[in-house]
Order: C-alpha cells, then structure tokens, then sequence
C-alpha cells in the first residue's frame, strides 16, 4: 500500500533522523553591530589626527 501524500505547506517526518533544530543564537555578538566598531575606528582616526595636529602646532 502506498505512502498517503502530506498536504501542502506540511513537512513529511523524516525517517531515522534524530537531530533537532539548532538553537538560534541571540543578538548581541560583537560583529552584529558596525555601529559600534566604526565609532571606534573613527576615534582612533581622530586621536592620531590630534597627536599630529599638536605636533605641527607645537613646533
């Protein structure tokens, strides 16, 4: 007797599969935020800037 067909939208069972759904991870990795990680570029990008800013001044 043949297998009866799953409706549409339905996922058929798997057969011998005992892996489960791997857990979504939650946000807050540090590379999931630009934001962040180009606020810090950009003020190192300023400090240097400063440092040579001052040097010229001073001289």
């Amino acid at each position: 007797m043949p297998d009866s067909l799953q409706p549409p939208g339905e996922t058929p069972p798997a057969e011998g599969s005992t892996a489960e759904a791997h857990p979504e991870r939650p946000d807050g990795g540090p590379f999931e935020h630009p934001r962040f990680w180009l606020f810090l570029i950009l003020l190192g990008c300023a400090i240097i800037a400063a440092f040579f800013l001052v040097r010229m001044i001073d001289l």
